[in-house]
């Protein structure tokens, strides 16, 4: 079965593939990879290769299941615009999605460049939340462009872990952006300057925000367990989800 999320902006995970490859410095610490192993160890379905990339076709028909809307994260163990994922398997995923009107799904790839590409000829689903990792200039910032080709509903960002100061930021046509810093023992810090400054940039286009958390370091920047950290930004909790939701 899909499994509930402790993810604070979704409600469940869907994982049709499982297994990634590392492509950029977001990718350093990767959580889904320390998970994988973990489940493999527990001979969990679908983990039986470890990290390697891996098309899991008996979860496809999981959401056709579930009648009740729900809030889908699609692969948060993986990345569904993999290359090594082939069209024809997309398709079977947006056909899924397609015949699930009910459900929203949040789909989040580092591979950007793949999109425009893949959505030239189909279209992407109303119900399909579709966004791109951002954690730094060089390998984050660009795939904003590939995200703003694609006829979508709702575009969304994943600055997480924010690793740099984005500077100015074009977030035209983006109407959800979420910060977090890194977590776990290895965790690189995030100031807080790095995060006011993509609010200040959400909030003149109008793009909800939501801060996830500070992660292994303080907004004091000394280090703690993440959960002590907290998620509040200048005092506040920020919740905003896309107004269409």
């Amino acid at each position: 079965m899909a499994t509930k999320s402790q993810i604070e902006w979704t409600e469940q995970t869907w994982n049709p593939t499982t297994g990634c490859t590392k492509i950029s410095p977001g990718c350093k610490h990767c959580y889904a990879e320390v998970m994988a192993s973990r489940l493999q160890a527990m001979r969990v379905r679908g983990y039986e290769n470890g990290f390697q990339l891996s098309l899991v076709h008996e979860r496809l028909a999981q959401p056709l299941r579930r009648k009740k809307p729900t809030l889908y994260f699609v692969n948060s163990m993986s990345d569904l615009f993999h290359e090594g994922i082939p069209d024809q398997f997309l398709d079977q995923v947006f056909s899924v999605i397609e015949q699930t009107p009910q459900h929203t799904y949040q789909i989040l790839t580092k591979r950007a460049d793949r999109l425009p590409a893949y959505f030239r000829n189909r279209a992407c689903p109303s119900n399909v939340w579709l966004g791109v990792s951002v954690e730094d200039r060089q390998y984050g910032v660009p795939r904003i462009d590939y995200l703003r080709q694609v006829d979508v509903k709702t575009r969304f960002l994943s600055v997480e872990p924010l690793l740099e100061d984005l500077g100015e930021i074009n977030l035209t046509g983006i109407h959800w952006v979420i910060v977090g810093g890194e977590s776990g023992s290895r965790a690189r810090p995030m100031k807080p300057e790095w995060v006011e400054n993509v609010k200040r940039q959400a909030d003149d286009v109008g793009a909800a925000f939501f801060f996830k958390q500070w992660g292994g370091w303080g907004v004091d920047g000394k280090k703690r367990a993440k959960k002590a950290n907290g998620r509040m930004l200048n005092g506040q909790v920020f919740n905003e989800m896309p107004i269409n939701f």
